[in-house]
């Protein structure tokens, strides 16, 4: 259910605004946008599992949270990472 190390790297490599950028908003949405799909895809077969629902809502709250924080202090990262991600209209 949560993403191997190999697929971790390449998000971050893709999403840094630095070399050793690690922990910025972008690269921190990035990672859990890649956990939510991969949680999504686990709940198409286990439809019942009320117990990692809990935690999957947790992971969509924090990165609304970091897009909210993105979007009041950088604009244009804001809208870059979303279209980059997919998410919204």
């Amino acid at each position: 259910m949560s993403i191997n190390a190999e697929t971790k790297q390449n998000v971050v490599k893709e999403f840094h605004l630095h070399e050793k950028d690690t922990g910025s908003a972008d690269v921190q949405i990035a990672i859990l946008t890649e956990r939510i799909k991969n949680l999504s895809g686990h709940f198409q077969i286990h439809k019942k599992d009320n117990h990692s629902k809990r935690g999957f809502m947790a992971l969509i709250n924090k990165r609304k949270r970091l897009l909210n924080y993105l979007r009041r202090t950088d604009i244009a990262r804001y809208q870059g990472i979303i279209q980059r991600l997919g998410l919204r209209k």
